[in-house]
């Protein structure tokens, strides 16, 4: 099969994606402006041999993926705003339990039912502590409709190698927009599936390897198998010994920490001889861009840094960069979210600067550039 040029919104890549990776569940509740993910879905997964099912609420559809994982399924959901927050105490059981599934989260205006058809960025930091207690997440933030897809990818990728659940953290602009996309040829692509138990063995199911990621058993094939929401041995069952709690929640932190390498994504332009940094993510990177390309033409030595990973935060790298320029402008469609982690990690290493922005429009090239500005 040859590549394909296909006009495709954002939603679209993000279920051609999936169901490329593997995805055979679906479940969910339509909610602006995600729904068409669970439309396409609904429409593609019977064809591919999948199941889709409308929950009676987001909770349920976070629930049902958990159930399909466990089966052995690639399973994902979609949601937004409210429903997110609906879905958080069930991502917590999914990362204590260790139940690969893929959550996206086209972000929309907030609090509450906010502004349902609207952009912004209210969701990063909920994306990372939205739930309760010590776990590690894998959070993924597109910036174009061919980079959704290929996260999307990505996000089945990591969420079945590190048995944990991902999201992607899409907002209402990539969700919608349409762009020309060139999709690979599916042999090209690289596809992951979890660790299975290799024989028939007394098996535990929480008992890692040396990556850290004990192999999963699917329900149904033999294996005794006991999942619980609390904190647990190496069997499944609950514990409530102290080395077994510590070893247990450190363990979850490190099979993430120790495969950085491996999660961390990040783009780069204009960075070596850059002393204005512009630090931007999903559609408000287009802007920056934009912005980018103008200040350079009137001489201005800016740069920018895009985390493509937002959680774990890529900060290494930026921390090396900030050593480098005398100020990072980080605009966002918050009220100040990732900057708190930029500030965390180069605040006594160079200027930051804010620009915020909360009336659900997005942010436009010539607001970064009048900022940019201001700095110099």
């Amino acid at each position: 099969m040859k590549s394909k040029v296909r006009l495709m919104q954002g939603n679209e890549a993000c279920v051609e994606g999936a169901i490329i990776a593997g995805m055979k569940f679906y479940a969910g509740y339509p909610i602006t402006p995600s729904t068409e993910i669970a439309e396409l879905s609904a429409e593609r997964l019977p064809l591919t041999g999948g199941k889709f099912i409308q929950m009676e609420d987001e909770i349920g559809g976070m629930a049902a993926v958990i159930g399909a994982s466990l089966t052995g399924v690639k399973s994902m959901t979609a949601t937004s705003g409210p429903g997110f927050s609906l879905k958080q105490e069930n991502i917590g059981y999914a990362a204590i339990a260790e139940i690969p599934c893929v959550i996206v989260d086209v972000q929309r205006g907030g609090p509450s039912t906010g502004m349902p058809t609207s952009p912004a960025q209210g969701d990063v930091m909920q994306a990372r502590w939205g739930t309760h207690g010590d776990h590690p997440i894998i959070a993924l933030t597109p910036s174009s409709v061919r980079e959704t897809f290929d996260l999307t990818i990505k996000a089945f990728n990591m969420a079945e190698k590190y048995r944990t659940p991902v999201i992607l953290l899409m907002d209402e602009v990539i969700g919608h927009m349409r762009e020309k996309v060139q999709l690979p040829d599916p042999s090209e692509i690289e596809i992951v599936d979890r660790k299975r138990p290799g024989c028939c063995e007394e098996y535990f199911p929480y008992r890692p390897e040396e990556d850290l990621v004990p192999p999963m058993a699917d329900f149904g094939t033999g294996y005794r198998y006991h999942v619980t929401g609390l904190v647990h041995d190496e069997t499944g069952f609950p514990s409530n010994n102290t080395d077994d709690v510590d070893k247990l929640i450190r363990r979850l932190s490190n099979k993430i920490e120790m495969h950085k390498k491996d999660i961390l994504l990040w783009e780069e332009e204009y960075t070596e001889d850059a002393e204005i940094l512009i630090l931007a993510y999903g559609c408000v990177a287009r802007s920056a861009k934009s912005a980018l390309k103008t200040l350079r033409k009137r001489g201005i030595k800016v740069g920018m840094y895009r985390p493509i990973t937002i959680w774990p935060f890529p900060g290494e790298r930026l921390r090396e960069l900030a050593g480098k320029v005398k100020a990072i402008v980080v605009p966002e469609m918050n009220l100040g979210q990732l900057v708190l982690e930029v500030e965390r990690i180069c605040n006594n290493i160079t200027r930051i600067e804010r620009l915020n922005k909360v009336n659900c429009e997005i942010i436009y090239p010539d607001e970064i550039i009048s900022k940019i500005e201001e700095v110099i």
